[in-house]
């Protein structure tokens, strides 16, 4: 494909006149066209020399512009699922400037934040939570007789979460809500004929002249009786259902319209100027194109979904990506699984809506009937995945680390209660770098050390990493393995496979006075700073069960033991370690090192590791405070 140049955008330019949406709202609509373009040909300057999310950004250019014209933001508020579609908002709400700071450390966030601007109006880094912040908003302004609107703007990807359903379900039930549900829907196109019989309809289903008419006849139609009404109503359900897929909708109480081109400003203004106007519970569809207006986003959305920097120009290359020929953790999950599954037919692969992120695209393609992208459903994901145990398949689990959090009670009654034998691949555990507190896999050890039945595997460096799975997979009970986002040692995996001793660890550098016990991704600081002490390192390999054994051989040869876990300290394994030296009567000195007790914020990985205190330099000084000796 040749390059595509965009042009850059004028020195002169609408764009540099907006610093919030008042200015926006002083433009006339003729205007706004242009401004798009502009905002368009800014976002991918802007996110080729950060990174971030660009392809469903770019989908969103027009929506966004409409919304901020049409609405009285911040009063009105806007809540956006999944927040990654928000760079245009954030751009027309002050913080142009701010972009060239995106997503890196101490700059402005890749998801909206509350503490970042008041239009913002809440965090949305995971999916399918804006219909019911959205509700929230507007009860709380019914309830307090405030007239302001409640907009959630959701991805089609986003409807498949239950949450979502619970939401409508809610909302079709408080009939004097405003809040207006808008799908973002960019899985579909519209061609000509469906685009402009669809603009008129929904002009028309969001005109005062229909919604007076229509409200008339139901007063009027509710002094008959019930079966006539229920048949008028369902006429009127069925009329609508053959032009356009909003039956499902208006079943939940809300008054559907669309679908319409999110891309078409002269579509979006007029409908979304009628919607403002009316009570109850609204529901405007809008197909939108991801990476629309960038001609390389548009042939491949996925690739230019979450990017890198890189030349906007030329487009994404092979030098473009990140790893610097070091095989990542996800790829070395998505070698074995294929190389498990030629092994035995019994093994499935599920995944929420990560087949991209978690290594899964050869195993769909060499594999696909044994594959399940179940969408934005952790929670079904992991029941799905039990109810595949129950049966004699061996599910394997691909989710990362944060996303796990929505499924607690599934990995707790469904699987490990039944001892069910699901593989949990959980990829992006410990820091995940420019995606920030949303997405750190900070907690995973803690809520899951606490649960009967499960193992848990940290590997600490690839080919660890590819054994475990192995080992994992063939236990009798449900097993976790976690591993950290990003590239690994540069350690070539064995090509054979072979089971691990599960709860061993091993010692892997023997030295005097201080014990370092490293959990997973902690092993390689540990080995720097145990060549500086000359101390003990120890690859403790498993955080549940814990070699118990070797804790407490190293208790007593030493002095001073060290925890090391990339995870949070409040319920992690060090306070497991602890309880090992207690019980024993061990009176050997710990300390606990790991994530703080606070939400850290985005940056790079690095960075951040020396911030908290969890680098080389950092652990040594930690030491040097409460054992001297070896400073």
């Amino acid at each position: 494909m040749p390059p595509v140049t965009q042009p850059a955008t004028p020195r002169s330019s609408l764009l540099e006149s907006i610093t919030c949406p008042a200015d926006l709202r002083k433009l006339d609509p003729g205007q706004l066209p242009a401004l798009a373009d502009e905002l368009r040909h800014f976002l991918i300057d802007s996110v080729s020399r950060t990174g971030g999310h660009l392809s469903s950004n770019l989908g969103t250019v027009e929506l966004t512009v409409a919304l901020h014209y049409v609405f009285n933001t911040p009063e009105d508020r806007i809540v956006w699922d999944v927040g990654h579609q928000t760079y245009a908002h954030k751009i027309l709400t002050g913080r142009r400037e701010a972009m060239a700071g995106l997503r890196q450390y101490h700059g402005i966030s890749g998801f909206p934040r509350r503490c970042e601007s008041d239009y913002d109006t809440f965090g949305t880094a995971h999916s399918s939570t804006s219909i019911s912040a959205a509700l929230g908003m507007s009860e709380a302004a019914r309830l307090r007789g405030e007239d302001r609107r409640a907009i959630a703007v959701i991805g089609d990807g986003a409807m498949s979460a239950g949450m979502a359903f619970e939401a409508l379900n809610n909302a079709g039930d408080i009939r004097d809500t405003n809040l207006l549900v808008i799908l973002n829907d960019n899985e579909m196109s519209i061609s000509p004929p469906v685009g402009a019989l669809n603009k008129h309809l929904s002009r028309l289903l969001s005109g005062r002249i229909y919604n007076g008419a229509r409200k008339i006849g139901k007063r009027f139609l509710e002094n008959l009786p019930p079966p006539v009404f229920e048949l008028a109503k369902r006429t009127e359900e069925h009329v609508k259902g053959m032009v356009m897929p909003g039956t499902l909708f208006e079943e939940f109480g809300f008054n559907y319209i669309g679908p319409i081109d999110g891309h078409d400003l002269e579509s979006l203004l007029p409908t979304l100027q009628n919607l403002r106007t009316l009570k109850g519970p609204q529901f405007l569809h809008v197909i939108t194109r991801k990476g629309q207006g960038y001609k390389l986003a548009e042939a491949d959305p996925i690739l230019y979904h979450g990017v890198s920097k890189f030349d906007h120009t030329a487009g994404i290359t092979p030098s473009s990506g990140k790893g610097g020929g070091k095989l990542t953790y996800t790829q070395v999950f998505g070698d074995w699984l294929c190389d498990m599954a030629k092994q035995d037919k019994q093994l499935v692969a599920i995944t929420p809506a990560m087949r991209e992120g978690s290594g899964m695209v050869r195993f769909a393609h060499e594999y696909p009937s044994r594959f399940y992208d179940v969408g934005i459903a952790e929670q079904h994901a992991l029941t799905f995945g039990a109810g595949m145990a129950c049966e004699g398949f061996k599910p394997v689990v691909a989710i990362y680390s944060t996303f796990l959090q929505r499924a607690y009670d599934q990995l707790i009654h469904d699987i490990a209660l039944q001892n069910l034998p699901v593989l949990l691949a959980i990829d992006r555990a410990g820091l995940v770098g420019a995606d920030g507190a949303t997405h750190h896999g900070a907690f995973d050890l803690s809520y899951m050390l606490c649960v009967p039945n499960l193992t848990i595997f940290c590997p600490a460096d690839e080919n660890e990493c590819r054994q475990m799975l192995f080992t994992a997979y063939h236990h009798a009970g449900p097993t976790a393995v976690r591993y950290p986002r990003g590239s690994g040692l540069g350690i070539t995996p064995n090509k054979e496979m072979q089971a691990l001793p599960i709860g061993k660890g091993e010692l892997r550098r023997q030295g005097k006075g201080i014990a370092l016990l490293a959990f997973g991704s902690m092993l390689a600081p540990a080995l720097k700073v145990g060549e500086a002490l000359d101390a003990t390192v120890a690859n403790m390999r498993f955080a549940k069960p814990i070699d118990r054994d070797l804790v407490l051989q190293l208790a007593d040869e030493h002095q001073l033991l060290v925890s090391l876990e990339e995870n949070a300290l409040p319920g992690g394994v060090g306070g497991e370690v602890a309880r090992i030296l207690q019980e024993a009567g061990k009176t050997t000195r710990l300390l606990c090192l790991g994530l703080p007790d606070r939400f850290i914020d985005h940056g790079d990985q690095s960075q951040l590791m020396t911030e908290i205190g969890l680098d080389p330099a950092a652990i040594q000084a930690r030491i040097a405070e409460i054992y001297p000796g070896n400073s």
